[in-house]
């Protein structure tokens, strides 16, 4: 009889630290939640380079890449996708970071070098004290001189813990998010013609020197002094329609994803997000566009809270000295567990 207690002491402690990590996978915000796949990284990806610099943890599980004086690194999938959810969490650098570039994306430039598609979470370094920021971008058809960028502080510090990132890329809209929060969504619409991304895909995760424009505009660049920089990944889900990249064809795949649509709640918890934490968005740039890309739509809230942060770049003030940035990018299993995602 002493030992009963003893025993349903541990079956409650027990039935609580299951609630917990259920509930570490679990969103609260509305939505339509999906119960979806973690790969292993030998099951779903490949080094791409910098070899020594990766290394695969907790039985491919999770991911580090890292960069030094000596080279960055990065994985791809094995496959390329037509559509999809794809999602990681990942703890980036901390300490003094200028310079540095971690990238999440999507990308078929290996293949179509004069026509590519490209759907981008970039998150860009900065000097010690300073926040780092997350850039979003998607090019379709080769449209690298209209860069359709924006960017964004965070509500936390991204080089504390992991958060997850993730991208919905289907054959009507594409939506990002960070932490299953909406933060943008570009819908495929008819004045966008051929720059909807619209070919097959594969997902990279790299980190390199931006050290020419990442931090200012160049300003800052790379200390090696705080190397190596390790970006680390984990809860990685490639949920999509492979594509044979011979035939460029998909078997029938999940259709669910293409139904999705946010709901009304997410609409409000997105807008709350914008007016918040976005610094930049090309649909305000009057430097670079005069008059806006055609599918912009402009919110006068977003505009206000952009003209107040930048004047000249959103008001289409006449800038004295001015110095573009130049973006570049180097590029050089089994399932064993889910993710449950609210999308």
């Amino acid at each position: 009889m002493m030992g009963f207690p003893h025993t349903l002491d541990l079956l409650i402690i027990f039935s609580v630290l299951i609630v917990a990590a259920s509930s570490k996978t679990t969103t609260t915000h509305p939505g339509q939640t999906l119960k979806l796949p973690i790969l292993s990284f030998d099951e779903g990806y490949s080094n791409l380079f910098g070899d020594d610099h990766l290394m695969i943890l907790r039985d491919g599980k999770a991911v580090h890449i890292s960069l030094d004086s000596k080279t960055g690194s990065g994985f791809v999938s094995q496959d390329l996708y037509l559509h999809g959810f794809f999602s990681a969490s990942i703890k980036l650098p901390s300490d003094y970071t200028a310079g540095v570039v971690v990238a999440f994306y999507m990308s078929n430039g290996d293949i179509f070098e004069k026509n590519h598609d490209e759907l981008d979470f970039e998150f860009l370094g900065n000097i010690r004290g300073k926040e780092w920021r997350v850039q979003t971008n998607v090019y379709g058809n080769g449209s690298s001189s209209s860069g359709r960028e924006e960017r964004y502080s965070l509500w936390f510090d991204p080089s504390e813990d992991y958060h997850q990132y993730s991208i919905l890329w289907t054959d009507h809209h594409i939506i990002f998010y960070v932490d299953n929060v909406p933060i943008r969504e570009v819908l495929r619409t008819e004045s966008m013609g051929g720059e909807y991304p619209s070919k097959p895909m594969s997902l990279y995760a790299t980190i390199w020197d931006g050290s020419t424009w990442a931090t200012n505009g160049g300003r800052y660049k790379v200390n090696y002094k705080y190397a190596p920089y390790t970006a680390k990944f984990s809860e990685l889900i490639l949920h999509g329609c492979a594509v044979d990249p011979i035939e460029q064809s998909s078997p029938q795949c999940d259709t669910k994803l293409e139904k999705l649509s946010l709901s009304r709640a997410q609409i409000v918890e997105m807008a709350k997000f914008r007016t918040k934490y976005i610094t930049y968005s090309y649909c305000y740039d009057r430097v670079r566009y005069p008059s806006p890309l055609p599918e912009c739509t402009i919110d006068p809230s977003e505009a206000a809270r952009l003209r107040g942060f930048d004047p000249v770049t959103f008001g289409g003030g006449r800038r004295h000295h001015h110095r573009h940035g130049k973006r570049g990018r180097s590029i050089g299993g089994s399932m064993i567990g889910g993710s449950t995602i609210t999308i």
